[in-house]
This record gives C-alpha cells, sequence and structure tokens, in this order.
C-alpha cells in the first residue's frame, strides 16, 4: 500500500515544490492554492491494540479543507510626517472632548469640565450685575487687583474645589489605560517612538487644562479691562501683575501635569492615579497646616505642590506672602517636583512594551 493510500491524502505536494510556487498571499499572480485534503480518524478499540492494524472510521460524506500559506511582509509605502502621526495622539485625546469617532471621555468627566469652567467665569458674570447694576462694591470686590488676579488662579476656592479635581479626572488614566487594555501596542507597533509618545500625552492633558486654568484666566483680565472701560494707561499699569498671573498659571499646568502623568505611568486603572494625586496635593497641605498649627514651623509647607505655587505667585504678584521661608525653597522645590516626576514617567514608558502586559 502506497503512502498516499494509507493515509487518505490526495493532491500531496512536495515541500519544495510548495515552497517554490506558493504566493505569498491571495491574489498574487502565481500558482494558486489548491491542495485538499480528507482528514480520517484512526483509533483501536482496545481488544486489536496488539495485532498492529488500525481501524478506520468511515463515514458517507467527508468534509474537505484548503491548506493557506501566509506570509507578513513589511510595509514598503509612504508613511505620513512625524508631527503628523503625533497629531493623531493629540488628537485622540483633545477632540474627544468635543466631537465622537476619537477617545471616550466619560459624560461626568464632560459634565465636572463644564461646572468648573463656568465656576471659574463666576468673577466675570458678577463683575457683569456689577456694570449694570453701577454697584462700586462689587467692582471693587471683583475688579482687577493683584489679590483678584493671584486669587483666580491660586486661590483657595479654585485649588480645593477645582483644580485638583479635574486634573485627576484628566490625566488619570491618560497613560494607565494604555497599560491595562495594551493600547501601547498600537502606538509602538507604528512609527512612534517613546519620546514622541511621552511628549504628545504631556501637551494633550496640559493643554486640555489650559483650556480651562488659563483661558478663564485671560478672559477674566479682558473682560474687565472691557466692562471698566479702562484706558491705555490702566493696561500699561496693570499688564506686569497680568503675566505674573499668567506665569503662575502656566506653572500650575505644568506641575500638575507632571504629577499626574507620573501617578498615570504607574498604574493600571485609572482610579488609583486620581486618588493618589488628590491624596498628595490635599494630604501634603493638612499635613503642613497641622504641623504649623501645633509647632508654629511652616516649613512642611515645601511638601505641597500648591503652597509653593502660591508662595511663588506671591512674589511674583508682590502680595504679602503668607509664608516665612525663603521663596527660593519654593522654587527649588517645585523643579525637584517635576523632575521627580518627569523622570518616573519616562521610566515607566521606556518600559511598556509592544506586546500588552
Amino acid at each position: 500500500m502506497s503512502e498516499e493510500d494509507e493515509f487518505g491524502i490526495e493532491g500531496l505536494l512536495d515541500d519544495n515544490e510548495t515552497s517554490k510556487e506558493m504566493p505569498e498571499f491571495m491574489g498574487e499572480a502565481g500558482l494558486q492554492v489548491t491542495g485538499k485534503s480528507r482528514l480520517e480518524a484512526a483509533y483501536g478499540s482496545g481488544d486489536g491494540d496488539e495485532d498492529g492494524m488500525a481501524v478506520v472510521a468511515k463515514t458517507g460524506q467527508v468534509e474537505v479543507g484548503t491548506y493557506f500559506h501566509q506570509t507578513y511582509r513589511t510595509w514598503r509605502g509612504e508613511l505620513n510626517s512625524r508631527w503628523v502621526r503625533n497629531w493623531s495622539i493629540l488628537r485622540h485625546h483633545v477632540y474627544g472632548l468635543f466631537t465622537k469617532g476619537h477617545r471616550s471621555w466619560p459624560t461626568y468627566t464632560k459634565l465636572l469640565m463644564i461646572v468648573v469652567l463656568i465656576g471659574s467665569l463666576l468673577p466675570i458674570m458678577t463683575m457683569f450685575l456689577g456694570t449694570l447694576s453701577g454697584s462700586e462694591t462689587l467692582m471693587r470686590i471683583f475688579g482687577i487687583t493683584r489679590a483678584n488676579l493671584w486669587g483666580h488662579v491660586l486661590g483657595t476656592f479654585h485649588n480645593i474645589c477645582c483644580w485638583p479635581l479635574i486634573t485627576a479626572l484628566v490625566v488619570g488614566g491618560m497613560i494607565s489605560e494604555d497599560r491595562q487594555h495594551g493600547t501601547s501596542a498600537i502606538y509602538f507597533s507604528r512609527p512612534i517612538t517613546r519620546t514622541d509618545y511621552t511628549i504628545m500625552k504631556y501637551i494633550s492633558a496640559s493643554l486640555i487644562l489650559s483650556m480651562i486654568i488659563v483661558f478663564s484666566y485671560c478672559a477674566y483680565y479682558a473682560v474687565a479691562i472691557l466692562l471698566n472701560n479702562e484706558g491705555w494707561a490702566y493696561l500699561l499699569d496693570t499688564f506686569p501683575y497680568f503675566l505674573g498671573g499668567l506665569v503662575a498659571a502656566v506653572m500650575l499646568v505644568v506641575t500638575y501635569t507632571s504629577i499626574g502623568l507620573a501617578l498615570s505611568s504607574i498604574s493600571k486603572g485609572k482610579f488609583f492615579p486620581a486618588v493618589a494625586f488628590i491624596g498628595i496635593v490635599f494630604g501634603s497641605k493638612f499635613v503642613a497646616f497641622f504641623i504649623n498649627l501645633l509647632f508654629e514651623r511652616d516649613v512642611l509647607y515645601i511638601l505641597s505642590p500648591h503652597d509653593n505655587l502660591a508662595h511663588i505667585g506671591q512674589w511674583m504678584m508682590d502680595i504679602n506672602t503668607t509664608y516665612n521661608f525663603p521663596v527660593a525653597w519654593s522654587f527649588v522645590s517645585i523643579i525637584i517636583m517635576n523632575c521627580v516626576s518627569l523622570y518616573v514617567l519616562i521610566s515607566r514608558v521606556n518600559s511598556l512594551e509592544v506586546t500588552r502586559e
């Protein structure tokens, strides 16, 4: 009995001939894949095994299969430029706030961002009411002053009720979800470097925060000038203080983004980074407050990101400081916080594998 008859294989091709004549993929000119087989089951009943003969199960209708040959080929087409590929990451995160088809931001995140934006614009609405009613008291309280410009960015209300909460929701799952769902495999299987990935994630998070923090600050200053119908002399007098508050706002966005993304990079979920960020901002502030209350030592405020930024903002706006240690300590503390956060972020991004972890 021949080998072909023994195993019931029809159209058996030689391996060497198959490797030479088989096309790389379906549709390419060449020999089509036509090899077919009839698979039959051979088994023993137990009593006849010692005879050395196989009992073949015969069926009336036999299913016929087809052999396929698959070969992976490298991409030889033209790629978009580097910044076009990076733009896709930025668009993926930012466009999701406004349109569908991109990153699906949760509904409660969008609602909270709207609430925080409205709360940030409340001084503008109050000034508008003061202008309509002619109340000098409202204009004096909510008008442009050094304290109001500083408080609009680093005041207690915004830094307890607004900025930390919205930062936690925005940056919590920015990188951790890529690690959890294996999205990094999609990014790094394309010609996207880890440096570009980190930079575009950072820009995406800071841009979303700037839409609320920096935009509300600039809108407050511009609308206050228009409602009060101030001249160029008033504008030149207040513009240096506006620049000081703007620098403080940018520093706040950068610092909060660095800490938030560093926490997001070491986690596989968005709950832990969000809670940890709120714990760092609020916890360090409350611990320093209690130590100062008990021992009258406020040096531990250098461990609080908010208090360091507030101290720097008071110095730039030329406001009487509420801290008893030099402002240089706050500068050094903010730099160290950002450097450590960026180091953790870069290290964790470098550990992201192409395959799902």
